[in-house]
């Protein structure tokens, strides 16, 4: 669809996408507090960087609802980028060290067992 648009053709490489979200996911379940800590660390910087936006205190105050939710939000979105980086280069070692067609398949081990892991570690947290 994008090439019936555009003059030129984009190639992209449809494994190595799968098997960097796979990876992706898989990280981002296996370390989940470490994901909540930079959600909230985003949050903060967020709502920290945009006190200066605003030159009254009134105004600052009468938003300040609506734009802390807007901040959780883009922080829970770009607290992804990590583990989309991390995912990436895990699965880069994966296909340059046993080839192209096991980035897909330990990807998906990867987000079964990492998410055993979490179901554990929430159970055994709420005990």
């Amino acid at each position: 669809m994008l090439n019936d648009i555009l003059p030129f053709r984009f190639d992209f490489d449809t494994v190595a996408i799968a098997g960097a979200t796979l990876w992706s996911l898989a990280l981002y379940l296996g370390f989940s507090p470490f994901g909540e800590w930079i959600t909230k660390q985003l949050n903060r910087w967020f709502n920290f960087a945009e006190q200066f936006m605003y030159t009254s205190k009134s105004e600052f105050e009468k938003t300040r609802q609506a734009r802390e939710s807007q901040n959780a939000f883009y922080a829970s979105v770009f607290s992804i980028i990590p583990f989309l980086i991390i995912g990436t280069l895990c699965n880069w070692g994966i296909e340059v060290s046993l080839g192209e067609s096991w980035g897909i398949s330990t990807g998906i081990l990867a987000c079964m067992s990492c998410g055993v892991y979490e179901l554990g570690r929430r159970d055994g947290e709420n005990s």
